[in-house]
């Protein structure tokens, strides 16, 4: 008995419909994985052909790989380094801001600008939690305790803003202290000292 060509149909799909056959299917994560590597295996047919370019057009791909890692890298590590700058800690020590100020003026009288610019901000910052002015805590940078002096002592923020921008340059930054950032952060201390806080 001869079976026509939709009898044929429907009994083939009739028997590919059996349990059986379902189960011998490779699952989803399979199937995927096998089409993602049937299309890097045309790439790789597709650049290594003739008309593509043979063994020219896999050497611009890997060119063009390697120059977008560099890229990459090179964004990541600079938005790494801005984000230090912007939060790195005065590394509290507990030590008065009295003990800061006399070595921030030792440096300072012996040409070591950049100890000095670290010290004097350090005063500063400690004499502002002494005075409760800005709440002690580890990891304080300088940029946030410039951001709490502008409601306890509005008098003194616009200085202590720029110390803190001074200090994070040269000490974060890479730009070398001179006296002139040494005097920015040394007023910036004698400013916060001589202005009395907004009451609560």
């Amino acid at each position: 008995m001869t079976v026509g060509a939709d009898e044929a149909r429907r009994l083939a799909a009739q028997e590919l419909a059996k349990p059986a056959y379902r189960a011998a299917e490779p699952g989803v994560l399979a199937r995927a994985g096998r089409w993602l590597l049937d299309r890097v295996g045309d790439l790789v047919a597709l650049l290594t052909g003739t008309r593509a370019g043979g063994a020219g057009g896999v050497l611009v791909v890997v060119a063009l790989v390697v120059v977008l890692v560099l890229v990459v890298r090179w964004r990541l590590g600079r938005a790494a380094r801005t984000a230090r700058r912007r939060a790195a800690p005065l590394d509290p020590t507990g030590t008065s801001a009295e003990a800061h100020r006399r070595r921030a003026a030792e440096h300072e009288a012996a040409g070591r600008p950049d100890d000095a610019v670290r010290e004097w901000m350090r005063a500063l910052v400690r004499g502002l939690e002494e005075r409760d002015l800005l709440a002690a805590r580890a990891g304080c940078t300088a940029g946030e305790a410039a951001r709490e002096v502008t409601t306890t002592l509005p008098g003194a923020a616009g200085a202590v803003t720029d110390a803190a921008r001074c200090f994070d340059e040269v000490v974060y930054g890479g730009r070398a202290a001179d006296p002139d950032a040494v005097a920015r952060i040394r007023g910036a201390d004698e400013a916060a000292r001589a202005t009395r806080p907004v009451a609560a």
